[in-house]
């Protein structure tokens, strides 16, 4: 199935290079939490091409596998790529989707 323009792709399962993007901002996570998780462990996602990249990750954040939903905005390269969160959702469950936030 082709993606919509501007809108998000399938639920995809998560891979290193998410995972990679998911640790590298994982203190200002805590920051906008105002808690250090135990567990950061990406799932699944979902990604949004803008001007730049948006990423939508489901991440288990303790041993009871609470979630958490993570909007991780990528610049594009000649901006400098920078990874920057841009949302956040707590007490979320594996079984909760992810959507738009």
């Amino acid at each position: 199935m082709m993606m919509k323009c501007g809108g998000t792709s399938e639920v995809k399962p998560a891979d290193q290079k998410i995972q990679d993007i998911a640790d590298s901002v994982k203190s200002q996570v805590e920051e906008k939490a105002g808690k250090k998780y135990c567990k950061f462990l990406v799932k699944s996602y979902k990604s949004q091409v803008v001007a730049g990249t948006n990423f939508f990750m489901k991440v288990s954040v303790s041993l009871k596998e609470d979630h958490i939903h993570v909007r991780v905005f990528q610049g594009l390269p000649h901006t400098g790529g920078a990874l920057e969160v841009h949302g956040l959702q707590e007490s979320k469950s594996h079984h909760d989707p992810i959507e738009y936030f």
